[in-house]
């Protein structure tokens, strides 16, 4: 049985489920949409927001969403088809909650110092005196911070949206008639930031689950490529043999995993390196992150071409399987939003046919009544440690100076590894302006990696250590040992053809 960590992850879980229960059942229309909100929640009385009419509109807006549809909360609307859109996160105008704008704000804790600090330092003239004490006139006020800073008794806070404060490129807006947020779609890189933050549930990222589903249904040939980052995600006692069974149950053909498309990357990812510095170049920048590799590309264009051209161990898994099965359709179970994204580009789209989240695979083995907890454990040994280790931060560098050290390559190999929008900024910055003591940077946008993303169902620190564990049960304990990296020998392994 699934346990949420908070009730947003359930609501979302249950809007999903009913939808692909719809769509198992082929019944998706508008109408049996918009018996969802009936299903799910309580019919006389609101539980979380104004009334339950509201709460009502936020679910078939989600499940419009979950079903691959524009989110509008106008009934009337016919529904709007957003598959083959690039744009991956929406926002929920009827969850949005519209918070406060005024970014700061003087407290109670403030005592009238005769200093004023805070006045000396606001070149806005924004902080004025009044009955003794200091008070933010918001009309002038710039949003700089220094009266924060200077004031002795933090009487100063800070008050940002939760979305717009973790948004890593400026593309989270707030609409200036409305005051909800906005998604401005040429800045943003799909990372999930704001869909994880917001506590209201107001974004979220629209669903391929009607589509999988589908196609398990007709029977096809569905191979799932799972991410490492899987182990611990439907309980601390689930295996993720048991996953690998319910996954065939629910009728994939096989489940084969990313990890193995990993330990495949470290090998062309190494020899592009050592190929790359020999030719003089000064740096390179991995490319497994769709979100680390798209925010380059937004925010730092003249970094771009140190991007390592190797496609990440998604896109390899995707095309080794195609290479071997011809008739196949590949689905990735990840905790990724930007990797919908990534499939949808050009020069990727022969790889992966869909993408799905853990809470969306959650929610289709629920719609069908498939329980890993209860299933049997099929073996899993695709890849080796260093290969599972890539869900973490600092799990490629360590794989790449596994496979160097084991081939004896002469090369200085000086990385770094961040994760997070700060710590990325910060080293790219650096880079940018030609100021870096390392050669090679690996760069995860969800801190602490792919185990932190934004469509995990556990935490941080529960889902590093059951990676931990897992990737510790690896036969193969160094990258050149797995012998599965041999299917990959016809394999593209980079982004042009």
């Amino acid at each position: 049985m699934l346990k949420f960590e908070t009730e947003l992850k359930k609501i979302k879980y249950l809007v999903l489920k009913e939808v692909a229960q719809l769509a198992i059942e082929d019944n998706m229309d508008k109408l049996e949409m918009l018996k969802i909100p009936y299903k799910i929640l309580n019919e006389k009385q609101a539980e979380y927001r104004c009334c339950v009419y509201r709460e009502r509109t936020v679910v078939y807006e989600r499940a419009q969403l979950a079903a691959g549809f524009k989110p509008d909360d106008n009934l009337t609307n016919e529904l709007e088809s957003i598959s083959d859109n690039d744009q991956i996160i929406y926002v929920i105008a009827s969850a949005c909650d519209q918070c406060p704008l005024n970014r700061f704000r003087v407290t109670e804790a403030c005592r009238g110092c005769i200093q004023h600090r805070c006045m000396e330092v606001c070149s806005a003239k924004a902080m004025v005196r009044i009955n003794g004490k200091s008070y933010i006139d918001q009309n002038k006020c710039r949003e700089c911070g220094l009266c924060k800073k200077v004031c002795p008794y933090n009487a100063i806070v800070e008050v940002m949206r939760p979305c717009k404060k973790v948004c890593p490129t400026g593309a989270l807006e707030i609409n200036p008639d409305d005051k909800r947020a906005m998604i401005e779609k040429e800045n943003c890189i799909n990372c999930g930031a704001c869909m994880a933050s917001c506590p209201f549930g107001a974004i979220s990222d629209k669903s391929y689950i009607v589509n999988i589903a589908k196609l398990l249904k007709e029977k096809k040939k569905v191979y799932a490529v799972v991410a490492p980052a899987i182990t611990g995600q439907f309980g601390p006692q689930v295996k993720v043999g048991q996953v690998k069974n319910a996954l065939t149950k629910a009728g994939f053909k096989d489940m084969v995993e990313a990890a193995c498309g990993a330990d495949a990357v470290v090998f062309s990812e190494s020899e592009e390196f050592v190929e790359r510095m020999k030719e003089g170049q000064k740096c390179m920048t991995t490319s497994c992150c769709p979100g680390f590799v798209n925010y380059i590309e937004n925010q730092f264009k003249d970094l771009a071409e140190n991007i390592s051209t190797t496609v990440s161990p998604m896109v390899a898994t995707g095309r080794m399987i195609k290479e071997m099965d011809k008739d196949s359709y590949v689905v990735f179970i990840g905790p990724c939003t930007a990797k919908k994204s990534e499939v949808l580009r050009k020069e990727l789209k022969d790889a992966v046919d869909y993408v799905m989240t853990f809470e969306e695979i959650a929610a289709l083995l629920g719609a069908l009544q498939i329980e890993p907890s209860e299933c049997e454990e099929d073996p899993v040994q695709d890849a080796s440690t260093f290969g599972r280790g890539f869900a973490q931060s600092g799990g490629v560098t360590a794989a790449i100076q596994n496979f160097i050290d084991s081939k004896e390559i002469d090369i200085e190999f000086n990385p770094t590894k961040v994760s997070g929008k700060d710590e990325i900024k910060k080293t790219l910055m650096l880079a940018k302006a030609g100021r870096i003591p390392f050669n090679f940077v690996e760069g995860m946008m969800c801190e602490g990696g792919c185990i932190g993303g934004p469509a995990t169902m556990t935490s941080l620190m529960k889902a590093k250590a059951q990676l931990i564990k897992f990737s510790k049960e690896s036969e193969s304990k160094d990258v050149i040992t797995n012998k599965k990296v041999e299917n990959f020998e016809k394999v593209n392994m980079h982004k042009h053809k």
